[in-house]
């Protein structure tokens, strides 16, 4: 239990914190962080909770990181479940607790902002097709898979893996936000779709099958060009 509420908070703070930075910061004509203010957002979330809650939960803050890490031989299926419904719902909180602060500011509409939400056609940053999208999130999700597994991996160098994670996360950013907003988490995705609905809900699908594929695909190269064999 401890385990999934690290979890649980975890994906809170990741969302809030990565998710926040675009609702709030980059919208405020005052601070205007941009891009890649909020690249670097997600990738300080992962970064603070890595090494805050890595030894307890080992921070997946994420469903197709779970699935990835089972399916690369480095977690239990008896728990796979338990952790996703814990980053879940930690996502969902997290949505409410932005979805509140956000509203205090007159004028708010998350319809029409889109409230950090991910999508494709229509509501892409840049207007790219369901099929660019599909493979963004499936090859980003891929490589960040095997950033995880290379870097938490027991010849990689001892205590360096949250940095690695969280730039790696940075550049996945950096590179993707213009065409899904970037998810590569399905938790992520869910936690601030369910508030502008519509659209998001009906894309939502998209930001769940392509992250947990490109982490399976990412799990499999990693087991091929990382093996001691």
């Amino acid at each position: 239990m401890k385990a999934y509420g690290a979890e649980f908070f975890g994906t809170f703070w990741l969302v809030l914190g990565g998710c926040g930075s675009a609702v709030l910061a980059a919208a405020f004509p005052g601070v205007g962080i941009g891009l890649h203010g909020v690249s670097l957002a997600f990738g300080l979330t992962v970064l603070t909770m890595a090494y805050s809650i890595g030894h307890i939960s080992g921070c997946h803050l994420n469903p197709a990181v779970s699935i990835g890490l089972w399916a690369g031989g480095r977690f239990p299926a008896a728990q796979l479940l338990p952790y996703i419904v814990a980053q879940v719902l930690g996502a969902v909180a997290a949505g409410g607790v932005l979805f509140v602060i956000a509203s205090g500011k007159a004028g708010f509409d998350a319809v029409g902002s889109g409230f950090a939400s991910n999508g494709y056609g229509a509501h892409s940053p840049g207007q790219y097709s369901m099929v660019a999208a599909l493979v963004c999130e499936v090859v980003m999700t891929a490589f960040f898979l095997i950033v995880i597994l290379g870097a938490t991996d027991k010849r990689a160098p001892a205590g360096f893996a949250p940095i690695a994670i969280g730039l790696g996360l940075t550049l996945i950013h950096l590179i993707s936000i213009p065409v899904t907003n970037t998810s590569v988490n399905p938790a992520r995705s869910t936690g601030v779709g369910v508030f502008v609905g519509g659209w998001a809900i009906e894309q939502l699908w998209l930001f769940w099958v392509a992250p947990i594929v490109g982490a399976v695909i990412g799990a499999k190269v990693y087991g091929v060009i990382g093996s001691e064999d």
